[in-house]
């Protein structure tokens, strides 16, 4: 029989959950900073179990968007909850680790590769990137263009147009891991010291410091709660 007419997948209990939440957050005009209603008070209100309240919040969480303190409570990261799909956040869950794979395999030479051959001018852009992400930082945002910028002075700095055509040809899903790094809570500070370390390497000429430098960044990059989450009926 044709696979045209699979069954319709119905919406888990708790992605129900998560849209309430959406419009809760719209309708009560929440910002971030604002706590939402504990555990008890949602699911009563809105007639789910606590354990879909628990599994829509830790969504939330994995996606960056509140931030879940223990005895606390749980409060907005941003203002508006647009939640992924689930089967969004599954697809980019499996393909995470092979992405990580890849850019500590590339960007690891890469950093190597830029220690040794760097120009003044390649010098001069990394530190306009480190500089435009240190300003991003201070302003409390998210730094994807500027954590971009570096990672894209780091590969002119090497000079290897092959290794730079590889780069390009994986650039969505790098820039998915970069996503779900840095809204991770207080990555982008994290990211921009590490950043500094790299660059401080290939500045001063040392192919393995730097090479270390970046494979150490890649590596924190790959600590994102959303490979640790498992959604119901996994």
């Amino acid at each position: 029989m044709s696979e045209s007419l699979r069954p319709v997948p119905r919406p888990r209990l708790y992605e129900q959950v998560v849209e309430r939440l959406r419009e809760y957050v719209q309708a009560e005009s929440l910002q971030a900073g604002d706590r939402l209603p504990p555990e008890r008070d949602l699911a009563e209100r809105l007639a789910v179990s606590r354990t879909s309240v628990r599994q829509a919040i830790v969504a939330l969480e994995v996606q960056g968007l509140v931030e879940v303190r223990h005895g606390g409570g749980t409060f907005l990261l941003r203002d508006r909850l647009d939640a992924e799909p689930l089967q969004v956040m599954v697809e980019r869950r499996r393909r995470l680790p092979d992405v990580l794979d890849a850019r500590d395999a590339l960007e690891t030479k890469l950093a190597a590769l830029a220690a040794e051959r760097r120009t003044d001018e390649d010098l001069q852009e990394i530190d306009a990137a480190l500089e435009a992400m240190a300003g991003a930082v201070r302003r409390g945002e998210l730094c994807v263009a500027e954590d971009q910028r570096f990672h894209a002075a780091v590969t002119a700095a090497a000079h290897s147009p092959l290794l730079a055509e590889f780069m390009a040809e994986i650039a969505e899903p790098i820039a998915e891991s970069r996503n779900e790094s840095l809204r991770q809570p207080d990555r982008p500070a994290q990211s921009l010291h590490q950043h500094q370390v790299v660059a401080d390497a290939v500045r001063a000429g040392s192919p393995e410091d730097a090479a270390l430098a970046m494979h150490t960044h890649v590596d924190s990059v790959g600590k994102v709660k959303l490979l640790h989450w498992r959604p119901e009926g996994e």
